[in-house]
């Protein structure tokens, strides 16, 4: 159950609230919102006086239900503005990793110049094997930093753990929260404390109902600015790296209020699939897409079977233009 406390409460009766109902609370435009668990389904008699309106829910997804907010959040990051009202699909594009000044300045002025101003990379790793690269950690969101500023992008790059979340937090413009990371309580309540925009990818063998709880973590940290993203799910089936589950992301753009980024790199793992995907992606109306692209996929570090090379990307930028005219959206 979620709790509107009227403008007049104070800070004092707010926490009295919420201890009464053993509950989360925190501040969102100057209004007290207390959050209990969904089996609480009434306000207590002793805080009704303090309660302008409350929202039952069936689940613990909650702030981020439509039942609580009847439509998509809108999230902004530099001259992007991606849910609401708006009909925009970001595209985020780079490498997989930050491999070294020449790799990443190369990628940031090809990306700059195709129009896409937010810039992909990361500089932690969270690899699957401790044997592969790892990340240049902080040089890289050095180098991140450099790459901004000169050619004016934005910047989405990966918190791996709690050891390095607040450099990545002062560097990034949108923070994400890998498939590995999503568990990690301590750092969603960390973003939460932030009012970045953050981005939570669904790991990969978590149900819908886990993935949008992740979510809550940090909105119930008082950070409105939170974006799901499917990237594929482990199933039985092995031709591909996983399974990429548009069925997933329809139940997210019905039943939450949360923007939805699809990732066609990580789910498909292999180039030749991923402009095929994009292209489904795109007509399916996501509000955002992630795409690996490398000057040279064969000698990337990391993840070099799903980047795509500079020509298939600008390719797909126009194949991408045209499906996003046909079902009336406008590529960022």
């Amino acid at each position: 159950m979620i709790l509107h406390l009227k403008n007049k409460v104070s800070e004092t009766q707010a926490q009295q609230v919420a201890e009464d109902h053993d509950a989360i609370l925190f501040q969102d435009n100057n209004r007290w919102i207390v959050v209990t668990s969904s089996s609480i389904k009434k306000p207590k008699k002793e805080s009704l006086e303090f309660v302008e309106e409350f929202f039952e829910t069936e689940t613990d997804i909650q702030l981020a239900g439509r039942k609580y907010l009847d439509k998509v959040r809108t999230v902004k990051w530099g001259d992007v503005e991606i849910g609401g009202n708006s009909l925009h699909t970001a595209m985020m594009a780079g490498p997989c990793a930050v491999e070294s000044e020449s790799q990443i300045i190369e990628c940031a002025e090809y990306i700059a110049g195709l129009g896409i101003s937010t810039f992909r990379a990361g500089a932690f790793k969270p690899r699957t094997s401790p044997y592969t690269f790892q990340g240049l950690g902080l040089e890289g969101l050095e180098l991140l930093d450099k790459v901004r500023q000169k050619y004016k992008l934005s910047i989405i790059t990966e918190v791996k753990n709690l050891s390095h979340a607040k450099e990545v937090i002062d560097v990034a413009d949108i923070i994400q929260i890998g498939a590995k990371a999503m568990y990690d309580v301590s750092v969603l309540e960390l973003c939460g404390q932030s009012r970045k925009p953050i981005l939570i990818k669904r790991g990969f063998g978590s149900t819908l109902q886990e993935f949008v709880q992740a979510a809550e973590f940090v909105l119930s940290k008082g950070n409105p600015n939170v974006i799901l993203c499917e990237r594929g799910i482990r199933t039985f089936e092995t031709k591909t790296r996983f399974t990429f589950d548009l069925c997933g992301a329809a139940y997210l753009k019905y039943h939450t209020n949360l923007p939805v980024v699809l990732d066609p790199s990580h789910a498909m793992g292999y180039s030749y699939g991923v402009p095929d995907l994009a292209k489904a992606s795109m007509a399916f109306g996501c509000d955002g897409m992630l795409i690996e692209v490398h000057p040279t996929p064969a000698k990337a570090k990391s993840d070099a079977s799903q980047q795509l090379d500079f020509s298939t990307f600008t390719k797909l930028i126009t194949d991408l233009k045209i499906v996003g005219g046909a079902v009336g959206r406008k590529l960022v």
